[in-house]
């Protein structure tokens, strides 16, 4: 499945416990198709001490936060002429190369 979604888009979680929440896509996971959003999904791991490779060292540890992956599936685009929630479309231009536009507006996204 092709993901219309890239690193640094900007998308509204629309499904799901942060749903309503806006952020930046930090990370895209195509093989799991699942992305990281800034701010949604935040989750605490508990992380004991880890020794380093250098001359006794440890790694602090401790409760970490940090942001979980979330279904792409559950992520719209927010079309930046409207600033609402907008499906994502793909057409060619004249040269060959294919471009992603918003379908609510058809502002071109690339």
């Amino acid at each position: 499945m092709i993901m219309r979604i890239k690193e640094n888009d900007q998308v509204v979680v629309i499904s799901g416990n942060d749903k309503g929440l806006r952020g930046k896509v930090l990370r895209v996971l195509p093989k799991k198709n699942r992305v990281v959003v800034a701010g949604v999904n935040v989750v605490k791991k508990h992380q004991r001490p880890k020794p380093t490779g250098g001359r006794g060292g440890q790694t602090q540890g401790g409760i970490i936060e940090f942001e979980a992956a979330i279904d792409v599936s559950n992520v719209m685009l927010v079309d930046p002429e409207t600033d609402e929630p907008t499906r994502i479309g793909v057409r060619r231009t004249e040269d060959g190369r294919r471009i992603r536009y918003a379908k609510k507006s058809g502002v071109a996204l690339d």
